[in-house]
């Protein structure tokens, strides 16, 4: 009987390196996705990433495209020029909760709101990962962190920010979603989203947002099991899965 080859590794996933991720990470996840599509379009050598600043920019590592370092939170502004620039290539920026909606807030908003034609991938683990810990803007009501010991405090801190439900006011988005990695079926629905983010920017259709909730089971101070019932029992009742904004 012939064998069949069902799982292998992706051609734009960089060889011969070995991940920094801590065990539960969602970050491998996310870029094994978005090799997987690059890969199936074909699109290697006309890709363009924006790496930030936070665990996320470790990404040059792992996927082997183009890239341009971009200051903290400004991925959005340097992934402008680039498109603008180059409006052929396929052009994406992938930021972490703090980068995006703290420092990088009024980058992502006014990308959303001109309809920019890039995608942007937003990967929310309700924490600052790198800097060991802090609350982010995601941090859910209740949650520890490094700056709240005692759990996030609306009424010192506000609440989570919902960057899909308040990006999909806008007018220009043409594609928004968030979506999930704590199991399997939520990593194909991922699969999914970024195909048509990537699709809808070949098709010149507008600024493409997906929402990726991740985990981080260090700074949750939670094993990687746990970390994933966690995002399921907590993160998805505050941030449910689902699509906000579609131009079809």
């Amino acid at each position: 009987m012939a064998e069949t080859k069902v799982y292998s590794r992706p051609e734009t996933w960089t060889k011969g390196i070995h991940t920094h991720y801590c065990p539960g990470c969602g970050h491998g996840i996310a870029h094994r996705m978005i090799c997987e599509v690059i890969d199936e379009m074909g699109i290697q050598e006309e890709t363009v990433s924006m790496s930030p600043v936070g665990c996320a920019a470790m990404m040059y590592d792992y996927i082997d495209i183009d890239y341009v370092e971009a200051a903290h939170g400004r991925a959005p502004a340097t992934a402008t020029g680039i498109k603008r620039v180059l409006p052929d290539k396929f052009v994406f920026t992938y930021q972490g909760d703090g980068d995006l909606a703290s420092i990088g807030m009024a980058e992502i908003v006014h990308a959303a709101n001109r309809g920019e034609k890039f995608c942007t991938f937003f990967i929310n683990n309700a924490i600052y990962g790198m800097t060991g810990g802090q609350m982010a803007p995601t941090t859910l009501i209740g949650q520890k962190a490094t700056t709240c010991p005692q759990g996030r405090d609306p009424e010192l801190a506000g609440f989570p920010m919902r960057m899909c439900e308040m990006l999909a006011t806008l007018e220009t988005p043409a594609y928004i979603e968030r979506v999930s990695l704590s199991k399997p079926k939520y990593i194909m629905q991922a699969k999914k989203a970024f195909q048509k983010a990537f699709n809808y920017q070949k098709e010149g259709r507008g600024f493409c947002f997906i929402e990726v909730l991740s985990t981080c089971p260090t700074n949750w101070g939670m094993n990687p099991v746990e970390a994933f019932e966690w995002q399921i029992e907590k993160m998805i009742p505050y941030y449910p899965l689902g699509v906000f904004k579609d131009f079809e």
